[in-house]
């Protein structure tokens, strides 16, 4: 019985084919080849790995030592190589999901986009290797991150970054705001920033103990703290004006607590947000959307211990921000965050400039790096120099032009490619 029971697992392994063999899609949507080759890749090394397993059983049972064994031994042993046949199976399906999603009309080719937007928001030259990144669209409010290099379900790496991006989230420079802070947190984990900055965080801590409190709090929630730096640095206020749109809930979650939650209060991080954009972008926007942010929750009636949290957490602001704005890791060699991120490129009054020049010279906007892009039309929004019709629909070409052309560079460097072998030859 466990013979053929294993030799049924063999079988079923052997229908468990390359993405490359089992998607149909535009090739628009489909993956850039170094994700596509990155997730095959992965998923051929275990299915190697695990057909060895199940010959080396095979053979074991057949071999004439086996009868000294007793059924129990023998049903353990096929157990396990069931378990870890059913953790290939499962790493398929996480990537399946996926893939599977980008053979819907227009969305697959949104995705390839966003593809685009997310490698393009990672990228920061001669400081790491920026992983490949993939996007899919699911249900809630919020984004998530499967990081490339972490352990994946059942064991071994991630060889691509997974970002789920919200669907009601398209289309607007609203999910700019989601996939950017996504990308901060892989940002985060090549820099490795977090560690670096809770070295200083805990040393703050031993201050006046009016303030410890506080500097607690930051250095509880400065996984996504630097998330949200990184997006804010990246697109400018359409990251807080994205941000609101998330955490606008019933007023009891805005001024919650969980100590649980790496995510600061919804109250304060959008406060931060802004102070972080004031910090980097100086322009009185900021304090025009704090306060349009105060006028929605206005911070009264509180109990006397959340005011007071509150209040402590404003007083450290300016100082937290500026240790964010002025640390210099040593994954950057001595720079800061604002000196190797170009904010000096998404000041608020250039990216205007941009929008009214764009507009009077439309193909300039599709040269344009597409994370710059999505920062100028969140300011042209934060402006209120493009309706929100106009804007998802001008979002929609452009992440449809995104994808094209790189799915036509793509094809064409592959083309190319055996006529360069032929002239080197």
């Amino acid at each position: 019985m466990l013979l053929h029971e294993t030799r049924s697992l063999m079988t079923r392994l052997a229908k468990v084919k390359s993405f490359a063999l089992q998607e149909t899609m535009l090739p628009a949507a489909a993956l850039l080849p170094r994700a596509q080759s990155a997730i095959d890749r992965h998923l051929i090394v275990g299915r190697r790995q695990l057909r060895r397993l199940i010959q080396q059983f095979l053979g074991w049972l057949q071999h004439p030592s086996s009868n000294a064994a007793t059924p129990e031994e023998a049903q353990r042993r096929f157990t396990m190589l069931r378990l870890k046949f059913n953790v290939v199976l499962t790493q398929f399906d996480l990537f399946s999901d996926v893939i599977t999603q980008r053979s819907e009309n227009e969305t697959g080719v949104w995705l390839g986009g966003l593809d685009v937007v997310a490698a393009d928001a990672l990228e920061l030259p001669g400081y790491y290797e920026a992983p490949p990144v993939i996007c899919y669209l699911d249900r809630d409010i919020g984004a998530a991150i499967r990081r490339a290099r972490t352990r994946l379900p059942g064991g071994g790496q991630n060889p691509v970054a997974v970002i789920r991006v919200p669907r009601e989230r398209m289309v607007g420079t609203g999910i700019a705001s989601s996939l950017v802070h996504e990308i901060g947190h892989q940002a985060a984990a090549l820099l490795d920033l977090v560690n670096s900055l809770r070295v200083i965080l805990k040393g703050l801590q031993r201050g006046s103990a009016g303030s410890r409190l506080s500097w607690q709090m930051w250095e509880r929630w400065i996984s996504e703290i630097i998330a949200d730096f990184w997006s804010v640095a990246r697109v400018g206020i359409a990251s807080t004006i994205g941000l609101i749109s998330v955490v606008s809930l019933p007023r009891p979650f805005v001024f919650r607590l969980n100590v649980d939650d790496p995510h600061p209060i919804p109250w304060i991080r959008v406060r931060l947000s802004a102070a972080i954009g004031e910090a980097l972008f100086p322009h009185p926007q900021w304090r025009r959307l704090a306060a349009l942010w105060e006028s929605y929750y206005p911070p009264v009636g509180l109990a006397t211990e959340t005011q007071n949290l509150l209040s402590q957490l404003m007083e450290s602001m300016p100082a937290f921000v500026s240790v964010l704005t002025n640390h210099r890791p040593r994954a950057l060699r001595g720079r800061s965050l604002v000196e190797v991120m170009d904010v000096a490129q998404r000041q608020p009054a250039r990216l205007s400039a941009l929008y009214r020049e764009w507009g009077a010279n439309p193909p300039e906007m599709y040269r344009a790096s597409p994370i710059l892009v999505f920062a100028v039309i969140g300011q042209a929004r934060a402006d209120g120099a493009i309706t929100p019709e106009d804007e998802s629909a001008l979002l929609s070409k452009l992440l449809t032009y995104w994808t094209v052309r790189v799915t036509v560079n793509t094809s064409e460097l592959c083309a190319a490619v055996p006529a360069m072998r032929s002239v080197a030859t």
